[in-house]
């Protein structure tokens, strides 16, 4: 059995919710969709510490609208890959940081924060990144409704 198909078997086996939001996209690439962010840590977690998903390559945050959604890809020593997809209300962004896992987290999630308008529960304070120290509070450039400001 191929390993993308042993990913998968075991995610649905482990997590009957996932039923469905598993996809083999192609040879080592595997897409989960978690629909409720409270189930996303045991998921996310389950795939480092049981399936072998030690690297986490980056985190993607999109503006879909009425909310933000996330993307954790995780790759495995072997190349397969594992793209863990969450999403949470944009009226209130709230994550809890994956540092504890993965403590390279720390940038992407700081560019979460000022990107998007995330509140990384957990995050240590630190230095704004990528936006400088003077850039305006709750201007977040990467939201579809954001404006520059006018000169």
């Amino acid at each position: 059995m191929p390993n993308e198909e042993k990913i998968q078997q075991e995610l649905s086996a482990k997590f009957n919710f996932l039923s469905g939001n598993i996809q083999i996209v192609r040879p080592r690439r595997i897409s989960v969709s978690v629909a409720e962010y409270k189930n996303f840590r045991p998921v996310f977690e389950f795939a480092a510490k049981e399936l072998n998903f030690i690297h986490l390559c980056m985190i993607t945050g999109l503006d879909d609208g009425e909310v933000l959604s996330f993307i954790y890809h995780l790759a495995q020593d072997g190349g397969a890959l594992l793209n863990i997809k969450v999403s949470i209300p944009k009226t209130d962004p709230k994550l809890n940081t994956v540092i504890d896992l993965f403590p390279g987290a720390e940038i992407y999630e700081r560019e979460l924060v000022d990107l998007l308008g995330v509140n990384v529960e957990g995050l240590p304070s630190g230095n704004r990144y990528p936006l400088t120290d003077d850039w305006p509070k709750d201007q977040f450039p990467l939201r579809k409704d954001w404006q520059p400001p006018k000169e």
